[in-house]
């Protein structure tokens, strides 16, 4: 049954490895993004 495919055609590992791809380029967009809010936050303020 470890073999079987879900309903979205993965294997447990083949997911498993996705889940790892996306939420290394989840966490690499949130960190480029809080660096710009920085950036524009140490150049104009806005509170």
């Amino acid at each position: 049954m470890a073999n079987e495919k879900s309903l979205t055609g993965l294997t447990d590992a083949e997911a498993k490895e996705f889940n790892d791809f996306f939420t290394q380029g989840m966490s690499t967009f949130v960190g480029v993004a809080v660096f710009a809010h920085l950036l524009a936050w140490f150049w104009r303020p806005w509170l």
